[in-house]
């Protein structure tokens, strides 16, 4: 009998292993692994207990503190629409990232890396990332042997700054391997100064480059690659000595990297956002473990499985930008 993928999820579904389960904090809650359980509180006093148990918590009080996010009334149902559009559309990428983002907090930042890694590779072999991938034709970009990265020096800093503006920065692996080059490069460094990182253009960085997303023909090797060569990790070993400067978009890898980082400047105008569940993945370049560890991991699965971008003003007050800049 020929695999029928609809078929599947629907069985899947109707047995509670994937799908949305929304309800008041307090009531019961499904138990399938894959099921992202998102709790809303409409009105009234915010609980306080129970809340582990869910994935995502909207408020509709735009104060509300952390863990939960606060929206107006009007922009909380709307959310609800497109987490019910994201995960009817992409539940087994949305599963995994609900299950990601549970473990990610009680793992020291090294496991947490790679946990995510074996996610996102395992998902690379999916079906849905491979109807998204004929969905979106590769573009031809012209830059294949243009310089990725450039590196100066003021003084005992080191200046990284990423040089891909026509492509608005994206994260291809020339990119990827030239910042961990360079960031191993200053972790050897006896000097010890810091390392500043910014990006050329109008954008900080737009991302991991979309014609690299699902070419990976071996998803094990995939994955040894990407734990072995992950800039996030690097950042973090360099610790205090890290400052990135982000202005415009920063999507994806554009933020995932940069939560890593000590000390993070957000332009006026910058905006996060994390794309990857929509196309069948999660964000794979370190967010998983970054984030969370900035603004929670209740605020880091709504940004994941949204995919709304974030505005300078709410970075800063969640704690994903450390403070502003020109």
């Amino acid at each position: 009998m020929a695999y029928d993928l609809q078929s599947a999820l629907s069985a899947l579904a109707e047995a509670g292993g994937l799908g949305l389960a929304v309800v008041s904090v307090g009531d019961p809650l499904p138990e399938g692994p894959g099921v992202v359980r998102v709790g809303v509180c409409r009105d009234g006093p915010l609980p306080t207990s129970g809340l582990e148990a869910f994935d995502i918590l909207l408020s509709a009080d735009p104060a509300a503190p952390a863990p939960w996010v606060g929206l107006a009334p009007e922009a909380l149902e709307a959310a609800l629409v497109r987490l019910e559009s994201v995960v009817a559309e992409q539940p087994v990428a949305a599963g995994v990232a609900a299950q990601v983002l549970r473990l990610t907090l009680s793992l020291p930042l090294d496991q947490a890396l790679v946990v995510e890694s074996l996610a996102y590779s395992m998902l690379l072999a999916s079906a849905s990332l491979k109807a998204w991938r004929i969905r979106t034709p590769v573009k031809q970009r012209g830059d294949e042997d243009a310089p990725r990265l450039a590196l100066s020096r003021d003084g005992d800093a080191l200046h990284i700054r990423l040089t891909r503006p026509d492509a608005r920065n994206a994260f291809d692996a020339r990119m990827r391997d030239a910042l961990v080059d360079a960031l191993e490069g200053a972790l050897a460094d006896p000097s010890a100064g810091p390392v500043l990182l910014t990006g050329e253009g109008p954008s900080f960085s737009a991302g991991g480059d979309l014609n690299e997303f699902g070419q990976a023909t071996d998803p094990g090797i995939a994955h040894a690659i990407r734990a072995l060569r992950s800039p996030a990790a690097l950042v973090t070993r360099l610790g205090a000595r890290v400052t990135v400067h982000a202005h415009g978009a920063c999507v994806g890898a554009g933020i995932e990297v940069t939560a890593a980082a000590a000390r993070v400047v957000g332009a006026a105008g910058a905006s996060f956002r994390l794309p990857e569940v929509s196309m069948g993945l999660v964000p794979g370049a370190g967010g998983t473990a970054t984030i969370p560890r900035r603004i929670g991991r209740h605020r880091a699965a709504y940004m994941a499985l949204t995919g709304y971008p974030i505005d300078l003003a709410t970075a800063l007050a969640w704690g994903l930008v450390d403070e502003p800049g020109p």
